[in-house]
């Protein structure tokens, strides 16, 4: 390895030295949390300035290595993805010592192993090649099993765990087997070879042999699981509702947002020439993820439970931006990349304000927990209206308009692409399953603000930490609502590495 190669992946190593940096620091100071969290985020600042700093030029690492070349890729993308990766990390470890804390659970355990998941999303984003996209797979979920069972003596987060260990195991096996069948009859791993292949399957030069078809299907399995798309999704609810409440926020974003990234890699990347082949696949998905799991979100009662749904709900908002784009229309992927970056942040801090009522052990997330919230914890009732409001799709939130990108770009796909009234069909099926959401996120506010709670809960004192996060969280979502365009121009040059 080089020099260049070394300043190319200079985030990746940053992100493996801080996760061992922060066991470092509880080592010399057992028991302490504030040198772990502060090891933690001045290793996320460094990382997010190593990250624009070597985005400034854009290169690709082990380029004079045999057979490797272009295995680790900066541009646009991979610094738009790696930024958001580490706020994601930032915002959750803003969220999590406080509920930690009272249950006993180890604070710089979490940091480390959180951005040890980082490091494997960083790599997803970085990805040239599908080995390297595997590792950075499993970097990425291996930690997420941990994190689901951290509260270790609790029974339904180890059952969560299970549970997510077991499915996700399973469709990373199948992911890799199509990586073997697409290695077999292309004769290589790196994406640019792949896809040039694929170009010439596309133009009728080489055929689509049935073991390359078989291996096209295995992935496309393997990443479904991964972001639960229906009918792939059964792991979520269980795996969500049974792990401490900051980790069902970071889950429901971190790997999401990390599989997209694998997705737009291979499918965008190595596979772009067969489109015509996997947009329909990728529409029906859409449809089928955000109709159930907005119908199932509407009968939950907990409101973890609920967001779990909802998370694979927008799911499939996620995926119309990409049929668009598979339809041929870029701005479906930037719709993807912006609501992506919308969600993260909106649905951070509703899982941060549900976190911050259960401070005190023993806790639930039902509904009636939530009742009368505005006349014992005001702020943190006004500030969960804000995100269910944006996760609703309401003006002039950052959720509005991360529907709004994704619909148009499918509404301009219908009328351009050769799928015509079936992208147009997904457009207003976006529209009426955003619709359907209002009512099972509004009825959480009118709990807070119309009913009478049934017990008296304590006021709980929250740690700056919190409120600094869910400041972070609220003016990003408020922000990027009133002024979308600074993003859209950020997104838009991600998105251009897939132009023409």
């Amino acid at each position: 390895m080089h020099f260049p190669d070394i300043v190319t992946i200079a985030p990746f190593i940053a992100a493996i030295l801080v996760a061992a940096a922060i066991l470092v620091a509880d080592f010399i100071f057992p028991g302490r949390k504030v040198p772990a969290l502060a090891v933690t985020f001045l290793g996320l600042a460094l990382i997010a300035a190593l990250v624009l700093l070597t985005g400034q030029t854009g290169s690709e690492a082990f380029a004079t290595a045999p057979g490797a070349k272009g295995s680790y890729i900066v541009d646009p993308l991979t610094t738009f993805l790696d930024l958001l990766f580490v706020a994601i990390v930032a915002l959750t470890m803003a969220f999590a010592p406080d509920y930690l804390e009272e249950r006993g659970l180890p604070v710089p355990e979490f940091g480390a192993t959180l951005v040890f998941a980082m490091s494997g999303a960083m790599l997803l984003a970085a990805s040239g090649d599908l080995l390297v996209l595997f590792l950075g797979l499993e970097l990425m979920v291996l930690p997420g099993y941990i994190l689901a069972g951290y509260h270790k003596d609790d029974g339904y987060s180890t059952e969560g765990a299970i549970k997510y260990f077991l499915l996700g195991s399973f469709s990373s096996a199948i992911f890799l087997f199509g990586l073997a069948f697409v290695w077999g009859m292309t004769g290589t791993t790196n994406i640019a070879a792949v896809a040039a292949y694929m170009g010439q399957v596309n133009s009728g030069a080489l055929p689509l042999t049935p073991g390359l078809g078989m291996g096209l299907a295995f992935m496309t399995t393997g990443v479904a699981f991964k972001i639960a798309a229906v009918p792939f999704h059964y792991w979520t609810p269980d795996a969500y509702q049974g792990s401490p409440t900051p980790v069902t926020g970071y889950l429901s974003v971190g790997p999401k947002v990390g599989a997209f990234a694998l997705i737009i890699r291979l499918f965008a990347g190595a596979l772009g020439d067969l489109a015509i082949d996997w947009t329909m696949v990728f529409m029906v998905l859409a449809a089928l993820t955000m109709t159930l799991g907005n119908l199932v979100a509407l009968q939950q009662d907990n409101v973890k439970r609920m967001l779990a749904y909802s998370s694979i709900a927008h799911t499939g908002y996620m995926l119309v931006g990409f049929a668009a784009f598979g339809a041929g229309n870029i701005r479906g992927m930037e719709g993807l990349l912006y609501y992506g970056a919308a969600y993260a942040f909106m649905n951070l801090g509703a899982f941060a304000v549900v976190a911050a009522l259960q401070k005190r052990p023993g806790i639930t997330s039902n509904l009636t927990t939530f009742a009368g919230l505005v006349r014992r914890e005001p702020a943190l009732a006004w500030l969960l209206t804000l995100f269910l409001l944006s996760l609703t799709g309401i003006p002039p939130t950052a959720g509005f308009f991360g529907k709004f990108y994704v619909i148009l770009a499918a509404i301009e796909a219908g009328q351009t692409s050769t799928y015509g009234g079936w992208m147009t069909a997904l457009a207003v099926l976006t529209m009426l399953n955003a619709a359907a959401a209002a009512f099972y996120y509004l009825r959480v506010v009118v709990y807070m603000f119309m009913r009478d709670p049934g017990e008296e809960l304590p006021t709980l004192r929250h740690g700056r930490l919190v409120w600094t996060g869910l400041a972070v969280s609220t003016v990003l979502t408020i922000v990027l609502g009133l002024f979308p365009n600074v993003l859209l121009t950020i997104v838009g040059n991600a998105a251009a590495v897939f132009a023409g």
